[in-house]
């Protein structure tokens, strides 16, 4: 059975060297949908919407509907192939007794390789249908927009394969966030960064690398400042080479967010999100940036976006913690232990989500629980006080600083030493 609500047909500027008129055109053909039942074809037509959706807000895509031909006698219209593709996207909508698997598959129209393959499971026990739909359409979806925005893309040093091995082996190394997996992460990037100071990818994952490090305070404020520095050279070097390149695009976001400077990191970061809308990392330093500038609510909305997309995986536990971190400052405490145990659960090794949810257990009452997630906070960052802990509160707005000095009372109160206002950070958030 098909899914006739998803034939689309795509023409995309801005991508070089794909069709003759360096316009790509990619036609999204109708969802297969194997099951064949009511919830089903609910189903598939909800992600067809949310992929449509989505596809629609990418800078420079054209989302054409192809001519409807007459209907079947089963009653169900058809559609003509549109003239000229280069892509075609598949989709096939599978459920088991397990789970929901929606798969997608990037095809080269005119030889037909199959150039990507992405499938998406999910529990086929979900009850919302419609976050069942959102995350099917992202997860094929965020793959789609990096695929797109690779186009036009070169390797940036004859190594690359074994520098994009590198990066992996970092990002393995800090996997769980302990400071001895950063410090070997750092040592892989700078290494092989030394012997291909031009490769791009090698540039934004150190950047990234020193914006995790100043963002956890495991740089001293020397550090730091120099840590900083050199993220910034990585990412103009890395701008200059790919202007449109989504790896630098979200990680020139994260600095600015990191780096306090706010209302260029809202424009940065909406333009990383213009070029993938399913970006759960873009989201989360948005949702940071609206946080530190007292946009509660909004920060709220933006974080729990994140997580009806739940794209990337490696991300997950920021816009959780980011959420539980709104929810603590709009005095929705509950809330904030639902989103800060999950965030938890997935990466414990920060300390700050345990000193937030110290905070929320403490405003409940839960006073035992409040002490010992404080005191997990202080074995993962010994040292820390009420004047290091917090992000920096440069450029901040009034609203965010007097929330944030009510979590800091709370957390001296069942035990975080106050430490000393001179000593407090000067403008590098954790």
């Amino acid at each position: 059975m098909l899914a006739m609500i998803f034939g689309v047909a795509v023409f995309s500027s801005g991508f070089g060297g794909i069709s003759g008129n360096g316009r790509p055109v990619i036609e999204v053909l109708p969802i297969v949908d194997t099951v064949g039942d009511a919830q089903s074809a609910a189903l598939a037509q909800s992600v067809a919407a949310e992929m449509i959706n989505g596809l629609a807000r990418i800078d420079g895509i054209r989302l054409v509907l192809p001519k409807e031909r007459e209907p079947m006698t089963s009653g169900k219209p058809t559609f003509n192939r549109s003239d000229g593709a280069d892509f075609l996207l598949q989709g096939e909508l599978q459920r088991s007794p397990q789970a929901w698997t929606f798969q997608t598959r990037f095809i080269n129209a005119s030889s037909r390789e199959v150039v990507s393959v992405a499938e998406v499971k999910l529990d086929a026990s979900e009850p919302d249908q419609q976050r069942l739909a959102s995350r099917l359409a992202a997860g094929a979806g965020y793959d789609l927009a990096v695929r797109l925005n690779k186009f036009g893309q070169t390797d940036s040093a004859p190594q690359a394969g074994a520098a994009n091995v590198a990066i992996k082996q970092a990002s393995t190394s800090i996997n769980q966030t302990t400071h001895e997996r950063f410090a070997t992460a750092r040592s892989i990037l700078e290494k092989y960064l030394a012997e291909q100071p031009d490769n791009v990818d090698l540039q934004i994952a150190l950047a990234a690398l020193h914006l995790r490090g100043i963002q956890l305070a495991w740089y001293n404020p020397a550090e730091s400042r120099a840590a900083e520095n050199d993220a910034r050279s990585l990412l103009e070097r890395a701008l200059k080479a790919g202007p449109n390149f989504l790896p630098v695009l979200g990680t020139y976001c994260r600095f600015l967010t990191v780096t306090n400077q706010f209302a260029e990191s809202l424009v940065a970061c909406a333009r990383a999100l213009s070029f993938n809308p399913w970006d759960g990392t873009a989201l989360f330093h948005l949702g940071l940036t609206q946080v530190q500038l007292g946009r509660f609510e909004d920060a709220l909305a933006t974080f729990e976006q994140a997580d009806r997309f739940d794209t990337p995986d490696v991300s997950r536990w920021t816009w959780l913690l980011g959420a539980g971190f709104a929810d603590l400052l709009l005095d929705r405490n509950e809330d904030a232990v639902r989103w800060l145990q999950r965030s938890i659960a997935i990466t414990p090794g920060t300390g700050r989500a345990h000193m937030l949810l110290a905070t929320a257990y403490q405003r409940l009452g839960r006073t035992d629980e409040a002490k010992q997630a404080l005191a997990t906070a202080l074995q993962l960052r010994p040292g820390s006080t009420a004047a290091n802990v917090g992000l920096s509160s440069r450029n901040t707005g009034s609203a965010y600083l007097e929330a944030r000095e009510k979590i800091s009372h709370t957390l001296i109160e069942i035990g975080l030493p106050a430490g000393d206002d001179a000593q407090k950070p000067d403008g590098k958030g954790q």
